[in-house]
């Protein structure tokens, strides 16, 4: 009996995808990405656990067990680039994470459409520009003899700045240049969210003579609770991510102290030193490690205000 279910449940669902088949169609080529560029490359990870080596391929390396991970975790370098990492991703999220929320809410309140379409238009274009060509902007930008920032400092007086050479500066640059990147296309979301508000609540709270603070507090910020805690779920994953793009273009040896952060630290252990093991095995400790934090928020977030990603 059961076989015959089963049967017939495979049958129906053959049936609903030959009807939906140019659907099916459709999101072949998604699915194919994601099979081979994020599924297929998993078994890569069982390089973490074994003495890799390139002649050998894969499967004939021999298995290492965890002494890969035990030499990942006794490095002092590996400690320091955590930390960095760390402390990089706290502040992007605590600055990074309320200002997509902040523009859209501003741009919520502007009563003129051309200017708010001008204001959102010029807020997303940084987002579509890469890291190389902002990496070199900031560089001569940010320049101490050159560039127009130190220009108006020297002019006031002060001192030159080489604000991507000095530790005591390179985080907060990160931090700035990752927020004003991408604060314009994270708030799409957000505006989105406050699209779909009933405009009735608004004007009903005018009626009672609540003005714009207060209809803020009490109807905008209530609406987005459910989008906010999505996306603040999210983003707790990146505490111990980073954005290697970045990173990359915009740090040099006076700020590895401060600037080098694990997947600069995987870069140059797995393509230049080539470790390829112990690349493989950070990679795979920091993925865990997001995802375990993801879950834990996650609940978390459940038992506060009952919304979650799942």
């Amino acid at each position: 009996m059961t076989a015959i279910r089963s049967r017939a449940r495979a049958k129906g669902l053959a049936r609903r995808y030959w009807d939906c088949r140019y659907l099916v169609v459709l999101m072949a080529p998604g699915m194919l990405y994601f099979i081979v560029f994020k599924y297929i490359p998993i078994y890569g990870l069982t390089i973490a656990f074994k003495d890799y080596n390139f002649a050998d391929g894969i499967l004939k390396s021999p298995w290492v067990g965890l002494d890969v991970f035990r030499e990942l975790f006794a490095s002092p370098s590996f400690w320091e680039v955590f930390r960095n990492t760390v402390v990089i991703a706290s502040l992007t999220f605590a600055f990074g994470f309320p200002a997509p929320i902040i523009l859209a809410l501003l741009l919520n309140e502007v009563r003129s459409a051309r200017f708010k379409k001008t204001v959102q238009t010029i807020s997303y274009l940084p987002y579509f520009v890469s890291w190389v060509i902002l990496g070199g902007l900031f560089l001569q930008f940010l320049s101490p003899s050159s560039g127009p920032v130190n220009y108006v400092i020297k002019a006031l007086g002060g001192e030159p700045i080489f604000f991507l050479g000095d530790a005591r500066w390179f985080r907060g640059v990160l931090v700035a240049t990752g927020i004003w990147k991408s604060a314009g296309w994270g708030s799409i979301i957000y505006l989105a969210a406050l699209s779909s508000i009933d405009s009735e609540l608004y004007e009903a709270a005018e009626i009672d003579g609540a003005g714009r603070w207060a209809k803020m507090r009490s109807i905008t910020l209530p609406s987005l609770a459910p989008v906010i805690t999505i996306m603040l779920i999210l983003a707790t994953g990146q505490l111990v991510e980073d954005n290697f793009d970045q990173v990359f273009n915009m740090y040099n040896v006076a700020v590895y102290s401060v600037g080098d952060v694990l997947s600069t630290y995987m870069y140059r252990s797995g393509l230049e030193d080539m470790e390829y093991s112990l690349a493989t095995a950070m990679g795979l400790f920091k993925n865990v490690l997001a995802f375990a934090i993801v879950l834990l928020s996650n609940a978390i977030s459940k038992r506060i205000n009952e919304f979650g990603i799942w």
